[in-house]
């Protein structure tokens, strides 16, 4: 892999993989490269009519996913969305409609706003409680939130982005979501694999792709698509994966996905990982839903109709494509047979230096200790994990998780709070991750009051608990302190918002 990958890959993410929204219009002026309308009117044949016909003339549909960590999460959006429940295709907890940003139940993490169709690969991987899973290519978060619903505090979940930026904004997503088992890592693939050879129950690799699939939605992937661009593409995945691969344990299943219509990186990199590993294509149900199946005709191997298409012109949503591979269980060909690309040494050996190096001893002075307890006497936390203290940080670690020695974490599990001097400051994470925030010391404020929370204002009371968790309805929305009549506020500076 050389260098150019990483710019390269920025730019896809920036362009293909964002989950944002558009409002949403009838196109009717999209003009599609011409390499791209020789190259399906092929393959398609009688269908590319309807299939151009999708992609440059219909609208595109907003949606959102329900956080079933929350405990309140359904009745709450029944009160505040009485009027816009329509389920979603592709996920339980999917529903079509907006939800804006800067919403109470979006801030709270009650709420993930999701193009629908993206929904389908983490229901795909049906992560079971007690897995450990890996999310490879996981931000902005939308898999990832996924993922740890279906894990419901239970087993681990690595989520994984190469690129800084992105991997704060995972970050932030899942801190939101009040995921407990959940570790952020900002680290290439292969610089994963010392950490995790062999680990994984499942590993979900949505890979950066041409982006064919978002084509109606965001005419700059129209722009940035050249001839070559799947073919470039799938080079690119393959060295992924391969490396996916090494942390994958026997018996593991692979979930592979890409935002694209091009059978270079679609139906030819399944036939390329069964035929270079010990992989099967296992069966995918998501009962009774309208989807399409993978074109066997495309690849090379048996079994490709099991995969999943969506297609504009046939299915709902944008277009996806998503495989679930099975490893043999008694296989180690992925460690000892097959090499793997790495890669640049230089560029791996500086991007060492750069990193931030994490020790996993964590062990708590006597003055963190008893700053604590104290704290933990009003507040007891019935969570279980490894308590570990990095600097001035306190953090509650997955049980499952191997090591944090060299390893570059944005988010070790949970985030409980920092020592300051002489006291213990709980974060906006655990706020975010009590499941019954009433039965703790407590406030309640009106929408309008927390308005004025998530712009950094004081709030006035009429009591003097000191730390307690704000609730607006049966929502936590972070942490004040309460000293003589005012709420001194505590929410996260980056978060805040006019």
């Amino acid at each position: 892999m050389t260098n150019d990958f990483y710019a390269w890959y920025n730019i896809f993410c920036e362009i293909f993989r964002k989950e944002s929204w558009i409002v949403p219009v009838v196109r009717m002026s999209i003009q599609l490269p011409q390499a791209f309308i020789d190259k399906y009117q092929q393959l398609l044949g009688v269908e590319a009519e309807d299939f151009f016909a999708a992609i440059t003339t219909a609208s595109t549909n907003k949606g959102f996913r329900l956080n079933p960590l929350k405990t309140q999460a359904q009745s709450m959006l029944t009160k505040y969305y009485p009027d816009s429940l329509q389920k979603a295709p592709y996920a339980a907890e999917g529903y079509l409609g907006e939800v804006s940003g800067r919403s109470l139940l979006h801030q709270a993490g009650y709420v993930y706003s999701q193009e629908p169709s993206a929904m389908i690969v983490a229901s795909v991987a049906q992560a079971k409680p007690g897995e450990k899973v890996l999310d490879l290519c996981a931000a902005p978060g939308g898999k990832s939130t996924q993922l740890a619903g279906q894990l419901q505090q239970q087993g681990l979940l690595v989520a994984n982005e190469i690129m800084p930026k992105r991997a704060k904004i995972l970050s932030e997503n899942l801190e939101r979501w009040g995921a407990r088992n959940v570790v952020v890592t900002n680290h290439a693939p292969e610089q994963l694999v010392a950490f995790f050879p062999q680990f994984f129950d499942k590993i979900v690799v949505d890979a950066p792709c041409s982006g064919e699939g978002m084509f109606r939605k965001d005419e700059e992937a129209i722009r940035q698509w050249q001839a070559d661009t799947p073919e470039n593409c799938a080079k690119r995945q393959k060295l992924i994966l391969a490396e996916a691969v090494k942390m994958l344990k026997p018996g593991g299943e692979l979930i592979y996905s890409t935002c694209t219509f091009a059978p270079e990186e679609n139906e030819e990199i399944i036939s390329w990982l069964v035929e270079t590993y010990d992989f099967t294509i296992a069966p995918i149900d998501l009962g009774n839903q309208n989807v399409s199946c993978g074109r066997s005709e495309w690849g090379s191997v048996a079994g490709l109709e099991r995969t999943l298409r969506l297609w504009p012109h046939l299915n709902a949503g944008e277009g996806h494509f998503v495989a679930r591979l099975r490893l043999s269980a008694d296989n180690i060909k992925q460690l000892t047979e097959v090499p793997a690309a790495t890669l640049d040494k230089e560029k791996t050996r500086k991007s060492k230096k750069k990193a931030k190096v994490s020790s996993d001893k964590g062990q708590l002075t006597k003055e963190q200790l008893r700053l604590w307890q104290e704290f933990s006497t009003q507040f007891p936390i019935p969570f279980t994990g490894q308590l570990k203290a990095f600097g001035e940080h306190l953090w509650l670690v997955p049980e499952q998780l191997p090591t944090l020695q060299q390893l570059k974490v944005l988010r070790a599990g949970l985030h409980l709070g920092e020592f300051k001097k002489n006291r213990f400051e709980p974060s906006f994470a655990l706020a975010m991750a009590l499941e019954q925030p009433k039965n703790y010391p407590h406030c309640l404020l009106t929408i309008s009051e927390w308005k004025k929370y998530v712009r950094g204002e004081t709030i006035t009371s009429d009591g003097n608990q000191g730390w307690v968790v704000l609730i607006v309805d049966e929502i936590a929305v972070g942490f004040g302190k309460e000293v003589q009549g005012q709420i001194k506020n505590f929410y996260p500076k980056g978060l805040r918002f006019n």
